[in-house]
């Protein structure tokens, strides 16, 4: 069995050349895009550092996103990189209140790749698509050179109308709000983690690689208006938690044993030293609700996905903006910073 060995985190400031950290979704990536792009993009919907950006065409407000997947393995337990090109999209435009219409697709592949296996791809991204009400509408393919690429990439960008009756951001978030979380974390990470190493467990761990809308508008359904929503991917929940916090410029406080984690999930990161806070999920989000819809929201995802253990993990406050703290089962806090280096590259 292979070590894991974490890439160490560039210079904080100047010099240097991309890491692999850059893109863990962490404080590196959050530098790079600040430092390179945000300042030569000032838009004020790029600034608001969502999943998406929500635009008014008339009278209709939409989302908008973009995304590009690179994960290895290509097929994985629960999914591939066809299903998670779609649900990535997908989700990204559900954590802004909208329902996703349309997605467009394009892939680099490289020379010699074989057909069966992007014919494989073809048809997830055609079943992932179809289950989540998404229709593909345009698209584009590049080949690169033998050994230039690593078989295939994919960037699928989507749209969508926004449902939610008021804006979904994290600029909206208030002290005394309640973080709900949809499920246990760290599957998706966990169950790339168990193909890269060969590990074997009494059940075998799965991606919880799934299209998320239902469950936001089940949400809306049940009359909660959520300030908030955030899909936990790149950097898991812990840095999901601190862009928010630093977005809203409140203060979160999360309660460890309030966080579900599977048991596999669990074993895995005990053997190679991970936290699961920090483990990738790709059909999980936190929603950032009033108090007093806290169990109405539980509930109603309890009522839509059962078995994925929702659950009501902590608050916002007004002290420590732009802070996370997390209670541990001994009732001592203690900083739950952003991820920093990279724990699993090209996880998604």
């Amino acid at each position: 069995m292979n070590e894991v060995e974490p890439a160490c985190p560039a210079p904080a400031k100047g010099g240097g050349g991309v890491t692999l950290a850059h893109g863990a979704g962490g404080r590196l990536t959050h530098r790079l895009v600040e430092e390179v792009f945000l300042r030569r993009f000032p838009d004020p919907a790029l600034l608001e550092a969502h999943d998406g950006a929500v635009l008014s065409c008339g009278v209709e407000r939409v989302a908008f996103t973009t995304d590009s997947f690179v994960v290895r393995p290509l097929f994985f337990p629960g999914g591939d990189i066809g299903t998670l090109a779609v649900c990535g999209t997908a989700n990204d435009l559900a954590m802004c209140g909208a329902e996703p219409l349309f997605l467009s697709c394009a892939v680099i592949l490289e020379e010699g790749f074989p057909l069966a296996e992007l014919d494989r791809v073809a048809a997830s991204l055609a079943r992932a698509a179809g289950a989540a009400g998404l229709r593909l509408v345009t698209g584009d393919t590049k080949v690169v050179e033998r050994g230039k690429g690593d078989g295939v990439y994919v960037t699928t960008s989507g749209l969508g109308r926004v449902a939610a009756p008021r804006p979904v951001r994290p600029a909206e978030v208030r002290p005394g709000d309640a973080i709900v979380l949809s499920g246990d974390v760290g599957r998706h990470a966990a169950a790339i983690l168990s193909v890269r190493e060969g590990l074997a467990f009494d059940t075998r761990v799965r991606s919880d690689c799934a299209c998320v809308w239902p469950q936001v508008r089940g949400l809306l359904d049940a009359g909660v208006t959520p300030r908030c929503l955030r899909d936990l991917t790149r950097g898991g929940l812990a840095t999901a938690l601190n862009e928010v916090a630093q977005a809203a410029k409140v203060g979160l406080r999360v309660d460890e044993d309030a966080v579900p984690v599977e048991r596999e999930v669990a074993a895995a990161a005990e053997l190679f030293g991970l936290d699961p806070l920090y483990m990738a999920c790709e059909g999980r989000f936190a929603a950032f609700v009033p108090p007093e819809q806290a169990q109405a929201a539980r509930d109603a995802l309890a009522r839509l996905a059962p078995g994925q253990a929702p659950a009501v993990i902590g608050e916002a406050r007004a002290a420590q903006p732009g802070e996370v703290r997390l209670r541990g089962r001994l009732g001592v806090e203690r900083m739950l910073d952003m991820l920093s280096g990279e724990q699993l590259p090209r996880i998604c």
